[in-house]
C-alpha cells in the first residue's frame, strides 16, 4: 500500500472522528445516525493510522506531498 493521505488530511479525519464520539457521548446524535457516524469514525481513524484512503486510489487522488528533487 502506497501512502495517499497527507497529514492535514489524516489530522482532520481524526478530529472528526473525536468530534463524533463527543457527540455521542454526549447523547447529542443517537440511534441510525449515531451507528452511521460511529462507523464512519472509525474508518477515518484506521484510515488516518495508515495513511492509505481506498477511495482515493479509486479516483486517483492523493494529499501526500510530491517530493520534488
Amino acid at each position: 500500500m502506497k501512502k495517499n493521505m497527507g497529514n492535514i488530511d489524516r489530522i482532520v479525519r481524526v478530529l472528526v472522528a473525536v468530534i463524533v464520539a463527543a457527540l455521542y457521548f454526549t447523547n447529542v446524535i443517537s440511534g441510525t445516525v449515531a451507528i452511521v457516524l460511529g462507523v464512519l469514525a472509525i474508518i477515518f481513524v484506521l484510515t488516518s493510522l495508515v495513511s492509505f484512503c481506498p477511495l482515493y486510489t479509486i479516483f486517483g487522488l492523493s494529499t501526500c506531498k510530491t517530493k520534488t528533487t
